[in-house]
């Protein structure tokens, strides 16, 4: 960790202005590599005008035994573009980064704490987080209260509704929201509501992160172990059961489901990337599918991203639910993708809130589905998806974006009118009747009118008194 020279440290009467810093907040190595390529196309700077502090968070439910993120191929490369990294578990700790946040009166004081902690000297502060609804964010927000703020988004959310509304006067300050360009052409919907607009951090700078990674994992013997398999197709596994989304069995199931999928469409060596912490016997249950199957299985181990195997692998196909890193294969790959049990995830998916949705309705919109045969391809975002999300957003967060409720409108009244429009169920899965009646919108249930409800709740009521 780096030490901020003289001149960056507070000063008193006519000396130098401060230095400004800008804090980088980042708790995946993904996310870390986003911030790198928006570093290096230019979009925060020149490197001279700021201190730069990469600020690592671990919000995992026990961040104790979770993969630190220092410890990850490609950290280094990436932590060299700033003058020094923190660690903000351990500046809060014993409190727990995604459930703490400062008593407005402490705020100043954290401020103060943390400035001569990590000596960042009187010089304002830009903040540049992730998701600034929730704490880590949110807390940051608090303690630095007179920092502009930055959102990046390292994956498909970024295209759905704010999850929850943060402070207005947090919400105030935020300049533009910076993504990737997973589904070219679809404009983010995050944090819309507040006039935040939305900025590409170039294909050309991320890829070239992605690039450098890469090459930092010559010397790492997974990648060299996996290729001697030369493996066609990849299997991306989430880890949804510590989400509550799936049950580990169901998970298990789905990654079954994938291998499956994977053999039926030919391929006979197959690699299996699990999320870091999911539990061994996903992987125990696809080895005895794939000895069933004839398939030779190569799990990757290890903490390295998925975009390290795809640069080293000779793979045809990345197959999974509603992975980012599909699109990541095929936008910065141009390997063909195709998905397993999205429709399955979607139908069980609760609240309708859960923001997870937007994903799920992106990759089953786009994406072709392996298990029904469709020939895996580049996907591409049809006319008809930013539509199709404006009005899955109006149905998750209705308060919120009051002026998508037309454009919802319309489209579920053409779906509605022709019986034909929706074969494979598509609608009913991105909507569900519920939340349909509940906002009066068309596919829901007709609703009685108030004097009807009313001629017929009286006559409930004294049929009752007669018994």
């Amino acid at each position: 960790m780096s030490t901020p020279d003289s001149a960056d440290r507070s000063r008193t009467g006519t000396g130098p202005r401060p230095r400004p810093v800008q804090i980088f907040q980042a708790s995946t190595l993904y996310g870390a590599a986003t911030l790198a390529a928006a570093l290096d196309a230019g979009q925060f700077g020149p490197a001279a005008q700021a201190r730069r502090v990469l600020l690592l968070t671990n919000n995992a439910a026990v961040p104790e035994v979770a993969p630190r993120l220092s410890d990850m191929t490609g950290f280094q490369e990436i932590a060299a573009r700033f003058d020094q990294v923190e660690d903000w578990n351990e500046a809060i700790a014993p409190h727990h980064p995604a459930g703490w946040q400062p008593r407005p009166d402490d705020a100043p004081l954290w401020e103060r704490v943390l400035r001569t902690r990590w000596a960042l000297g009187t010089g304002a502060v830009t903040l540049v987080v992730e998701s600034i609804q929730v704490s880590p964010a949110r807390s940051l927000a608090a303690v630095f209260a007179g920092a502009a703020v930055h959102v990046y988004a390292d994956g498909l959310m970024s295209y759905g509704p704010t999850r929850d509304e943060p402070p207005h006067s947090v919400a105030v300050r935020v300049q533009r929201l910076l993504h990737l360009d997973l589904v070219p052409g679809l404009r983010p919907l995050l944090l819309s509501e507040f006039g935040v607009e939305p900025e590409l951090v170039p294909h050309d700078a991320f890829r070239a992160v992605l690039s450098e990674l890469s090459l930092a994992a010559a010397g790492d013997p997974e990648p060299a172990r996996a290729a001697e398999a030369a493996p066609t197709a990849l299997l991306l596994g989430q880890y949804l059961a510590a989400l509550d989304i799936l049950t580990a069995e169901e998970e298990e199931h789905l990654h079954v489901r994938m291998l499956r999928a994977a053999a039926a469409a030919g391929h006979r060596s197959v690699a299996f990337k699990p999320h870091p912490t999911a539990p061994d016997r996903y992987s125990e249950a696809l080895q005895r599918e794939a000895a069933t199957a004839g398939v030779r299985l190569t799990t990757l181990g290890g903490t390295l991203l998925a975009e390290v195997f795809y640069a080293r692998l000779p793979l045809e196909l990345v197959v999974g639910c509603f992975s980012t890193a599909m699109l990541t294969a095929a936008a910065y790959y141009g390997i063909p993708t195709a998905r397993v049990g999205t429709r399955t995830v979607l139908h069980q998916l609760t609240p309708y809130e859960n923001s997870n949705r937007v994903p799920l309705v992106i990759v089953d919109h786009v994406v072709p589905d392996l298990e029904a045969g469709a020939t895996p391809q580049r996907p591409e975002a049809p006319p008809t998806l930013q539509p199709l999300l404006q009005a899955v957003g109006y149905c998750m967060q209705s308060a919120r974006y009051p002026w998508l409720r037309t454009g919802a409108e319309q489209l579920l009244a053409r779906v509605t009118a022709d019986p034909g429009a929706d074969r494979d169920g598509a609608h009913a899965a991105y909507f569900g009747t519920e939340r349909l009646t509940e906002l009066d919108l068309p596919g829901g249930r007709k609703r009685r009118a108030p004097l009807v409800r009313q001629v017929l709740s009286r006559g409930r009521r004294e049929t009752a008194s007669r018994h």
